[in-house]
């Protein structure tokens, strides 16, 4: 049987690709016609390339790009849906990065004033303990009045490297913040954090350090992160996962082929992604805050073996953030210890006048 065959013209019209459209896929040898005139040059397509010319366009207007789309074009259909699940799982991650910047920076420019001129500030605690089973403790907590820093080292010089990633922000605490340049101002610290780690670990590819960092700017915090140190938020008795951890089983998760209930017990739950590193930017974003919230940073000591519901419990029972920090402490310890475990408890609360 002869193959059905449609003019360049009536391809376009029948997939919502135009015609200029069609001739770049060529070029790009994402979307090929079957056969090409030897005269005119003209274009014929076949009837069972629709179905592929379709997904193109759709994939297109979700905004993809073309090197992505010949990716998933030539996966099985599950394998193509995972990976346009974990392609938009990452543009929602972006967006939100985005919104809140926009937010922020329409905030600036409008400068209207403040209804509330209410003063906010911190009341903070931070503790790290070596756990039950570890011989030595990799991880690093800081607290002061503007920065909160929690970073987990690993490898043979995990604990140089989380120190100094720490100690690299710790002028921030005091530096004088521009306004409405508070993100550039800490993600030029965290270069200086990353250059600081490479020293530290003197060229050893097997060590580095995570690092998750909030910096108080009197009315919102800055949110640095990057690894599996996670940040939340206890806000009216609700607990809120501020951080996504940058591990295998997450991406897993992300991309819907594992459940969080399977990642717990996942044999490579604690393989990372993303490091403290010149080649991997960290999560940048400016997080809201409101009399009353609570920001708990930790290494993953403490989420691995204690569950959510348990540090809400504990979190919201708490009178102070030095007894928060302690009761988490404790019942990670409790539940095995089997890894260092660090904790940052900080309060926004209303300062004096």
């Amino acid at each position: 049987m002869r193959e059905t065959m449609l003019t360049i013209g009536a391809f376009s019209k029948a997939c919502r690709l135009s015609p200029k459209a069609l001739r770049l896929y060529d070029e790009l040898e994402l979307l090929e016609p079957r056969r090409v005139d030897p005269d005119t040059g003209y274009r014929y397509y076949a009837v069972d390339q629709l179905e592929r010319a379709r997904l193109v366009a759709w994939l297109r207007r979700l905004g993809m790009p073309l090197a992505r789309i010949r990716q998933v074009c030539a996966l099985p259909p599950p394998d193509a849906a995972h990976a346009i699940r974990a392609y938009w799982a990452q543009v929602e991650v972006e967006t939100a990065v985005r919104r809140d910047l926009a937010a922020f920076l329409v905030d600036q420019l409008v400068a209207a004033p403040r209804k509330d001129t209410t003063m906010l500030e911190l009341r903070y605690a931070a503790h790290s303990d070596r756990g039950r089973t570890r011989p030595a403790n990799q991880d690093t907590a800081y607290a002061g009045t503007r920065l909160l820093a929690v970073a987990d080292g690993f490898g043979p010089a995990g604990v140089p490297a989380s120190s100094a990633a720490v100690e690299a922000l710790r002028f921030l605490d005091t530096a004088e913040l521009p306004a409405g340049d508070v993100l550039n101002l800490l993600e030029e610290a965290v270069r200086g954090a990353t250059e600081a780690v490479r020293d530290a670990v003197d060229g050893a590819d097997d060590a580095g350090t995570t690092l998750t960092a909030l910096l108080w700017t009197g009315s919102r915090l800055a949110l640095v992160h990057i690894g599996d140190c996670r940040a939340y938020l206890l806000r009216d008795g609700a607990l809120f996962r501020v951080t996504e951890d940058h591990t295998l089983v997450q991406s897993l998760i992300d991309e819907g082929r594992l459940t969080p209930e399977e990642a717990t017990s996942h044999p490579q739950r604690s393989l990372l992604l993303k490091t403290l590193s010149p080649a991997t930017p960290p999560d940048l974003r400016l997080q809201d805050a409101e009399p009353g919230d609570r920001y708990l940073l930790c290494s993953d000591g403490l989420s691995t073996v204690v569950p959510d519901a348990r540090i809400r419990h504990l979190l919201a029972a708490a009178p102070s953030p030095d007894t928060a920090v302690h009761a988490l402490i404790d019942a990670a310890n409790e539940a095995g210890g089997p890894d260092n475990v660090s904790c940052v408890v900080a309060d926004v609360v209303e300062g004096a006048a």
